[in-house]
Order: structure tokens, then C-alpha cells, then sequence
């Protein structure tokens, strides 16, 4: 659930607001309360679930590119390997998922918050598995997409081959990782992801939504967390470099296809847990139901 645009165009928010005469300023610079980022939340999940499939798709294959391009972005400034390159390495990443939220695409990981629409009984289990199963395939699709372009513009080979080498490792330790490992880094990365998408839907203009998500959004790739969509890219990128580019491949780490399998399905399952239960539940049970009951 990316896409930010401003719901309140046809909400009584705006609808309250007095005409503006000629020469008034009439900005509003207040962020929304978390009361109303709630709504706007279970507003958003009404309008993802009720979306055509082939627009869900398209968007979803953008989507996947965008987070493969702050993928891409991020294995250039980590080939140095240390804290403070990992630290500039997250902020790049994060260029990417700002791209798919401010564009309005779709991203499996943050349509979790479709949960919250769910609790509310505004849509049904059968619409949001069918959301999130649309989307899902269509950020695989994307974002194995930019793992073609990037082998066929010979970016593997820059650097005496240390870019192509870097892809191989960055696929190998996450295909590495034991279940346990990738279901909490995944359970923290969603963590991060859904409440930067919050932070974007309580701002007004560009200007918040980027200054907001950003710090969240870097803390992906800072820390190292896991996320399924950028899963999606790093794994098979590191496949395609180690099968076409054989000369990089040696010395590299292999890459277990079961390993590789077994991290996505739990770093997928972490992302459901993280997005949809502790950030979704949670604040439909503290801003969304209290107002129910009143």
C-alpha cells in the first residue's frame, strides 16, 4: 500500500476547510493525527483491495523495480565493506522505496497494513490474500527485470569485477541465513517499512513524506534487515551473475538454491508479522476501534 496520494480530496477534511479568497494563504502545514492516519490507513486498504488485478499487477512490477533500483544503488556504495559505508548504503536503499511510495505503485510489504482494513471488516481475508498474492508476483517480476538489465549493462564487471563479486556475496549470506535469523530480520525490517509508510500518509506534501521515510527506510539496509521485496532482487541477481559471469563466480561463495528458497519464505512470513500484526493490528485496537465504540 504505497501509494500516498491524498485521500482527503474526497473526505470531510478537506470538504471543512473555508473557500479561500484571492491572495490567501491557505497551505495547511500540520501533519495529520495518528487518529486520522488510521483512517486514512483502513481508507487506503478499501481502495487496494477493491483495485483491478492488472492494475495491482503493473504497479506492483514498478513497484519492483524501484526497490531493485535502490537495491542496485545500495551494492555500489557497500563495496567498501564498513559501518559507514553500510550507513550510506541505507540511505541509498532507501531512494528506491521512496520512489514506489511517492509514485504510487504497489509493494507487498507495505500493503500488510491492508490487515488493518481487515480487522475493521471493510474488506474480506479473500480480497486482501488476493491483493497481496497479485502484488507479490508482480515485485518478483519487477524486480528480476532489473536483475537482467543490470547483467546486460556489464555493470558485474565494473571495478575489476568487485560489483559483480559483491552481488554474489550479498546473495549468498542471505541464502544463508537460518529461518529463524531471516523471520526476525524480517519481522524488524517490515517494522521499519510500515511505520515510514505511516509517517508518509500523516504528512501534506512531498517535502514530509521524504524527510519522514527516509531515516525509517534506511535502517533496512544500515542494519541489514530483510525485506521480501529486495529479497527478490539481491537473490536471483546473485544466481544470474554467478551462472553468466562464471570468472566472477570463482572464489565467490556458492549460492544454495534450497537456502535461498527457505530465506524468502521466511523473511516473507517475518514481513506478514511485522507489517500486519504489530504495526496494523495495533494501531486499528488504539486509534480505530476506541472511536467505534464511542
Amino acid at each position: 500500500m504505497t501509494s500516498t496520494g491524498d485521500p482527503d480530496t474526497h473526505s470531510g477534511d478537506q470538504q471543512s476547510e473555508p473557500t479561500p479568497r484571492m491572495g490567501q494563504l491557505t497551505t495547511n502545514l500540520d501533519d495529520f493525527s495518528p487518529q486520522r492516519v488510521a483512517e486514512r490507513v483502513e481508507e487506503f486498504g478499501l481502495a487496494k483491495s477493491r483495485s483491478h488485478p492488472l492494475q495491482s499487477f503493473v504497479l506492483g512490477t514498478l513497484a519492483g523495480g524501484f526497490v531493485g533500483l535502490g537495491g542496485l544503488y545500495f551494492t555500489v556504495v557497500t563495496l567498501g565493506g564498513s559501518t559507514w559505508h553500510y550507513l550510506a548504503g541505507g540511505i541509498v536503499f532507501a531512494i528506491g522505496y521512496i520512489i514506489a511510495i511517492l509514485a504510487g505503485t504497489e509493494v507487498f510489504t507495505s500493503n500488510n497494513l491492508l490487515m488493518m482494513a481487515l480487522a475493521s471488516r471493510k474488506v474480506t481475508l479473500v480480497q486482501v490474500l488476493g491483493n497481496w498474492g497479485v502484488v507479490l508476483c508482480a515485485n518478483a517480476i519487477g524486480a528480476s527485470a532489473l536483475s537482467l538489465v543490470f547483467l546486460a549493462s556489464g555493470m558485474p564487471e565494473s571495478e575489476g569485477g568487485d560489483i559483480g563479486r559483491h552481488a554474489i556475496q550479498i546473495a549468498a549470506d542471505k541464502a544463508a541465513l537460518a529461518p529463524l535469523n531471516a523471520f526476525a530480520l524480517g519481522v524488524l525490517g517490515n517494522l521499519f517499512v510500515c511505520l515510514a509508510v505511516w509517517v508518509a500518509l500523516a504528512g501534506r506534501t512531498v517535502t514530509d513524506k521524504i524527510v519522514g521515510t527516509l531515516l525509517p527506510l534506511s535502517a533496512i539496509g544500515a542494519l541489514e534487515l530483510e525485506h521480501a521485496v529486495s529479497t527478490l532482487y539481491f537473490i536471483p541477481r546473485g544466481l544470474l551473475v554467478q551462472a553468466f559471469f562464471p570468472a566472477l563466480a570463482q572464489g565467490s561463495p556458492e549460492i544454495p538454491l534450497l537456502g535461498a528458497a527457505t530465506t524468502f519464505l521466511a523473511v516473507t512470513a517475518g514481513n506478514i508479522i511485522g507489517g500486519s500484526l504489530v504495526v496494523a493490528l495495533s494501531y486499528q485496537l488504539v486509534y480505530v476501534r476506541p472511536s467505534r465504540r464511542a
